[in-house]
């Protein structure tokens, strides 16, 4: 059986190899495709995709874009729709994606100053200084403050300082779920709905907002995944066939950010048929 792995990511978001670099790794873990999907923004893929050639890996041309769904008017989630298959250089989606970092560099000030008011050693020129003027998100301040040994972990950090409703956070402006997935199809890519079962919403709330997405062009779901338990693969391949969805899955590979979790393997378990491949060809 041959593998492969339809979500990761690179230095160019948040996580900590290279595009070159997950090209060997992929190679070194035996996998014939992988899809680079980092967080709103496409400017690894290109390098991935040099890296690749002549190599036995295949890269896929991809993305992961945060988008805010509404439930109910007072309570909203944000919610990741995966693009495959798209042009890296279409003019409507770079342009969309350079508002995007613009709003996400406004939130990012203003969080380091929450921060530092509060006493943690952290700024926005040494946060930048220190990962580059990139797509920064929550883990490159966890990874900042855990260096400056502020934290005593990663995940403390998500649970404490850097979470939604503590006090620090700030808010962003998000794309829409609809407006997400016209970015991807007009790029020519296939939207797929990341990880369901993260967001922490009933059975009854997931359905609905397939439906709604499945309007706007969704095509395809997120069933395998690291972080399944129990029977939560089978309950997201059952969605998919109720919606009319095709599969995918992926690892959610972030390097030493993640470090539970491996290309291509997950925590271990987690292994992406290759004809999975086939749903975005």
């Amino acid at each position: 059986m041959k593998y492969i792995d339809l979500h990761v990511h690179s230095v160019c978001s948040d996580g900590t190899f290279t595009p070159e670099e997950l090209v060997e790794l992929a190679i070194n873990n035996d996998l014939i495709a992988f899809a680079l999907t980092d967080h709103d923004t496409v400017d690894g893929v290109e390098r991935a995709i040099l890296a690749a050639k002549d190599r036995n890996v295949e890269v896929i041309p991809g993305i992961e874009l945060s988008c805010e769904y509404t439930i109910e008017p007072e309570r909203k989630k944000e919610i990741h729709i995966l693009g495959y298959q798209l042009d890296w250089k279409h003019p409507g989606l770079c342009e969309a994606l350079t508002a995007v970092a613009d709003e996400r560099d406004n939130r990012n000030r203003k969080m380091c100053a929450n921060l530092s008011a509060a006493g943690y050693p952290i700024d926005y020129d040494s946060l930048v200084a220190r990962f580059g003027n990139k797509i920064l998100t929550r883990a490159h301040f966890a990874r900042f403050l855990l260096e400056q040994g502020a934290i005593p972990s990663l995940d403390a950090a998500f649970k404490k300082i850097l979470a939604q409703d503590g006090p620090y956070f700030v808010m962003r402006k998000y794309l829409t779920p609809k407006k997400g997935i016209e970015l991807i199809q007009q790029a020519g890519g296939i939207p797929v709905l990341a990880h369901p079962l993260l967001y922490k919403m009933s059975v009854t709330e997931i359905r609905n907002m397939i439906v709604e997405l499945k309007e706007y062009g969704l095509k395809g779901i997120e069933a395998l995944y690291s972080r399944n338990r129990g029977t939560d693969e089978a309950f997201v391949r059952k969605l998919a066939d109720e919606y009319d969805l095709f599969i995918t899955g992926g690892s959610d590979f972030h390097g030493t950010n993640k470090p539970d979790i491996e290309l291509g393997r997950g925590e271990g378990k987690l292994r992406v048929p290759v004809m999975l491949l086939e749903n975005l060809k």
